[in-house]
């Protein structure tokens, strides 16, 4: 018997159907046919889902572990996920809420090349909690742009990325917008050694071309859309950059009914995302105090030799909630303002100096 993923699902349904339920999950997920009709049986034992659990979370929801073979999903990324919650995925009363993972998927994967730690170093900012925010809106120009991420550079902050809707417009093209945006970051910085992390866009093909824009224009650090550009596309991105910081936001992510600990702070991180946005509780997303706290312990806690994940939450967040977020996470987390600050207008350079001063403060404190 191969080794097995156990796949979580949290399912709402009477309790009179669970068991046959849970059944026909480990079926859907794995051989998606009739078992009286598979006469190998080798496939029977080692292919066919098993259910291992089925646990009463009470209000009619029922949580249910599915052992899934290892050797169904190739060890690539989206068949990964096609196994955990393909065709169920459709069902509207399910989610996914997490998976086991076993050492030969973790070894497969590998997760990320930099992490945490990696992410530090770039900026000198050991021990303390990272600052990041975001150029917009679009429809700026390059120089525009450029503009923008010197006064954040003055201002001190550790990292700049493009706004996720950043691609490869007519009004900003990528060759034209990284290269501009970098040399600006570099003439403006003073003891900060700013990373601009760009924002990566398209199929396989213009992915790789648009990594070698950010590795000729000196970056190490980019920004990417896992569920945009395909799961597939960002493994295989991570690891031909070893050299490259891979940043992760959410765009997508809750179009599939997947647990945000599970998807981002977990599944990113094992597929290799160095950081992870997320939108932060009280902001302009709905997520809860509880799973921005799972996310953030599933990108951040021991998980073999996968390195540490830096979450990053964000959305709408502004400077006052700096002092409250860094109480509730701590200090391995990159806060990331963007709109809040960009408010500011004239002032950009001087409300960012603020910003960084606070959160260096807040860490010495």
């Amino acid at each position: 018997m191969g080794e097995r993923i156990t796949a979580i699902y949290r399912v709402k349904d009477r309790a009179e159907n669970i068991q046959a339920r849970a059944h026909t999950i480990a079926v859907e997920q794995s051989v998606e046919m009739p078992v009286s009709a598979i006469t190998k049986q080798s496939v029977l034992d080692e292919i066919v889902g098993e259910v291992q659990a089925i646990r009463d979370l009470g209000g009619g929801v029922f949580e249910i572990a599915i052992g899934l073979a290892v050797s169904t999903t190739g060890l690539e990324a989206g068949q990964t996920l096609n196994m955990l919650f393909g065709n169920s995925s459709i069902h509207a009363d399910m989610v996914l809420h997490d998976a086991i993972f076993p050492a030969e998927v973790r070894r497969a994967f590998a997760g990320p090349h930099h992490g945490l730690e990696g992410l530090r170093k770039r900026v000198g900012a050991e021990g303390r909690a990272l600052t990041c925010s975001a150029l917009k809106p679009q429809g700026l120009s390059p120089p525009e742009l450029a503009a923008l991420a010197a006064q954040f550079a003055r201002g001190g902050i550790d990292y700049i990325k493009d706004d996720h809707g950043l691609a490869d417009q007519a009004y900003s093209p990528f060759a034209e917008r990284v290269p501009a945006v970098a040399e600006a970051v570099r003439a403006a910085q003073g003891n900060v050694p700013t990373r601009y992390l760009p924002s990566l866009s398209g199929n396989l093909d213009q992915l790789r071309r648009q990594i070698e824009v950010v590795r000729g224009a000196g970056l190490d650090t980019v920004l990417i859309a896992p569920m945009i550009v395909g799961l597939p596309s960002f493994h295989a991105l991570v690891r031909e950059n070893p050299d490259i910081a891979f940043m992760a936001h959410p765009a997508m992510a809750g179009a599939a009914r997947i647990a945000p600990p599970f998807l981002l702070g977990k599944l990113f991180r094992l597929l290799g995302a160095d950081a992870t946005v997320f939108p932060n509780h009280g902001g302009r997303f709905g997520y809860t105090t509880d799973e921005c706290r799972a996310l953030a312990g599933a990108a951040l806690e021991p998980w073999g030799d996968i390195k540490p994940c830096i979450p990053v939450p964000a959305g709408g967040m502004t400077t006052d909630r700096m002092p409250e977020m860094l109480d509730f996470y701590g200090s391995d987390v990159m806060l990331l303002i963007g709109g809040g600050l960009l408010a500011a207008g004239e002032r950009l350079a001087d409300e960012t100096k603020a910003f960084v001063e606070a959160v260096h403060a807040h860490g010495e404190g």
